[in-house]
């Protein structure tokens, strides 16, 4: 496969002021073919932030604990958790909906819960930009108690994007396994796959990659490392690669479960054209943003701040890596539809 397209979508890529490092590793399930792109001293095994990357690690080990019979999807978030931690958490106009929701609710982001990170005047997310700050778990949920869920549980066919919703999976997975996460995601994923750079810190004193906004160079170990289930992993090109191909290829779960978890749902308008799944992305190529010359879509993660993970199933390519961006979390995406149309 020649490889000029990718050298010139990323070279464009680059040229932006706002890029300062990037890193883009491509290869096929068998590893055939392989091809890599380092700027800015960033390489396939420098340390990154995968931020909402990290979703498809927890999805991962729900699933992996369905299979071994210790869940359901089906079942109720109240059998897991709390009821202090559950109380008038999904209050939709004047009904108390939180009894309804299921981690497949979760899971498919379609609890309806709104999301704390980027809704409100004063969110997480301008807050951090500020100062690295820790915001527990009850801080969180306190948070989305005070804003207003979209819609009812699993009610419509939509989607509604919300950190919490995988905070919440977090949470469950140690109930569950009675074990902290960073120790499930060590034995369930880490270990049986030798990702040795491949962690969650555990507090902020662990390392954690320098973020750029715009350009400016911060530092968030405080908040990272209370992002866990949700957004606080850390990786490297080559490692994601690697969990990549077994979350699609069935070696950490049996593939079978894919036909539950395709019911895909469109996201908020500000998301588009990302749709939900059952713990992953989906972007369809086929449409506006690619001027209808894509086929077939890309199933994965990105994450706001510029890490990507994607399957491209229709030539069976992935694509992984960063742009270490967080002023547009739209980069990645958009790198990622580029260079599947340019794959042929």
């Amino acid at each position: 496969m020649s490889t000029d397209k990718y050298e010139k979508i990323v070279n464009r890529l680059i040229k932006s002021k706002h890029i300062h490092e990037c890193v883009l590793f491509v290869e096929n399930m068998s590893g055939d073919f392989s091809y890599k792109n380092e700027y800015g001293g960033k390489n396939i095994d420098a340390p990154l932030l995968m931020a909402s990357i990290t979703k498809l690690f927890t999805t991962a080990c729900i699933l992996i604990l369905r299979e071994q019979g210790k869940l359901s999807l089906d079942d109720n978030v109240a059998k897991y958790l709390d009821s202090s931690i559950l109380s008038r958490l999904h209050i939709y106009k004047r009904q108390d909906y939180t009894s309804e929701l299921t981690i497949a609710s979760l899971l498919f982001q379609t609890s309806g819960l709104p999301d704390a990170y980027e809704e409100s005047k004063n969110n997480i997310k301008k807050r951090v930009l500020r100062e690295d700050m820790h915001i527990p778990f009850d801080e969180k949920i306190t948070l989305t108690k005070q804003l207003k869920p979209h819609f009812a549980p699993d009610k419509l066919k939509r989607a509604h994007y919300a950190d919490i919703n995988f905070d919440l999976l977090g949470e469950i997975i140690e109930t569950i396994t009675n074990s902290s996460l960073e120790d499930v995601y060590k034995t369930l994923i880490f270990e049986p796959f030798n990702l040795v750079k491949t962690y969650l810190p555990a507090e902020e004193h662990d390392f954690t990659p320098t973020i750029y906004y715009k350009e400016t160079a911060i530092s968030r170990p405080k908040y990272i490392s209370c992002c866990r289930a949700s957004g606080g992993g850390i990786s490297t090109a080559r490692e994601l690669m690697i969990f990549s191909k077994a979350f699609f290829g069935g070696r950490l779960f049996n593939k079978d479960v894919f036909n539950l978890l395709k019911r895909y749902y469109k996201l908020q308008a500000s998301m588009y054209p990302i749709q939900y799944g059952g713990g992953y992305m989906r972007i369809p190529l086929n449409g506006i943003p690619t001027f209808f010359t894509g086929k077939g879509e890309l199933v994965g993660h990105s994450g706001s701040t510029g890490s990507f993970a994607f399957y491209f199933p229709q030539k069976d390519l992935f694509f992984v890596g960063d742009v270490n961006q967080m002023a547009n979390p739209a980069l990645p995406i958009r790198l990622a539809m580029r260079l599947a149309v340019a794959s042929k």
